[in-house]
């Protein structure tokens, strides 16, 4: 009867462990937007041209914190900050070119989007360049400046094959995606 309630309570213990861990890794979790962000987006829906222009905004306002936190004194606390906007930052591109991704499978023309993100993705990439690498943020640096770099060609290859294709199919311009014809 005690080994029964030992190996009860073990198993129970066990459980609630399994079920902990990821409940913890849900909260540490950290969201690159805000909640007003996030309704923003939401409300774009799948409007392809808004939903881009959202999120280059808000690359743009990560950039802004970056670059005032970058002419402050160099300590520990800037230098934390700046990597959690690096990371933030990172993952913010990586979802704006998910999205540009899912636009160019539909066929929507984004063409206008692309043009005005060629030189934001061109701007983004010589800041981060230029920003003075501290040990304490060098990977975080290193993996936005990978990640403006593969928007940065994402976005140029695109705005030619979107050219190309509304050249050719200038029925279809200005779609927010491709519907087949029956």
């Amino acid at each position: 009867m005690l080994a029964t309630r030992c190996m009860n309570r073990l198993v129970l213990l066990a459980l609630c462990l399994l079920l902990a861990g990821p409940l913890c890794a849900q909260k540490q979790q950290h969201e690159p937007l805000t909640e007003k962000q996030i309704d923003q987006i939401a409300e774009a829906g799948i409007e392809p041209n808004a939903r881009l222009a959202l999120y280059t905004k808000f690359v743009n306002e990560h950039m802004d914190v970056i670059n005032g936190l970058a002419k402050r004194a160099n300590t520990e606390a800037r230098n934390h900050k700046i990597a959690s906007e690096l990371e933030d930052l990172t993952a913010l591109m990586d979802e704006l070119n998910s999205n540009i991704d899912t636009y160019a499978e539909r066929k929507a023309d984004i063409r206008r989007s692309l043009k005005a993100l060629i030189p934001a993705v061109d701007r983004w990439h010589q800041t981060l360049r230029a920003l003075l690498a501290e040990t304490s943020f060098e990977l975080a640096r290193k993996e936005a400046i990978e990640s403006a770099q593969d928007l940065a060609d994402e976005t140029q290859r695109l705005h030619s094959e979107q050219n190309a294709y509304f050249e050719q199919h200038k029925d279809e311009a200005g779609q927010d995606r491709w519907e087949p014809h029956p």
